[in-house]
């Protein structure tokens, strides 16, 4: 699976060991993010990750702030984009079998390392259950 990921300086660290972890499943990664702690815009990130969603470079799409929130209010600007901020397994499920989100945020400074990776490897691994949900999605694409 093709997987692009983007962060701000908040994030680096979380990135990284996402990264890692997906890379040795065999994911192939795309880093959009930066890998320095010098402060960067994280709508610029959010732009940028979106982007490969839309032109279908990737399957999905991860984006890490510090809480998460800044940077998924930026992306679900984009038409197309359904980021949803997950701080759980739960909501992580939810997100890709009723909402069919095709980007999943996170806040460094909120969730752990392992919950983070947890949250992601749920998103990934759940598929859209379509039916009613599918005209519910619809609804928000119009």
């Amino acid at each position: 699976m093709k997987i692009v990921i983007g962060n701000d300086h908040a994030g680096v660290e979380f990135k990284n060991k996402i990264m890692k972890a997906l890379r040795s499943k065999g994911h192939e990664i795309i880093n959009v993010g930066t890998d320095t702690l010098d402060s960067v815009d994280y709508p610029d990130i959010a732009k940028e990750v979106s982007k490969k969603i839309i032109n279908k470079e990737a399957n999905f799409g991860i984006l890490i702030c510090g809480t998460g929130i800044g940077i998924s209010i930026a992306a679900n600007k984009i038409n197309g984009i359904r980021a949803a901020l997950c701080h759980n397994e739960y909501t992580a499920r939810l997100s890709r079998l009723h909402n069919d989100a095709n980007i999943i945020a996170l806040g460094a400074r909120v969730l752990g390392e392992d919950l983070g990776l947890a949250c992601v490897e749920t998103f990934i691994n759940t598929e859209f259950e379509g039916g009613r949900h599918a005209r519910r999605v619809g609804k928000i694409e119009q």
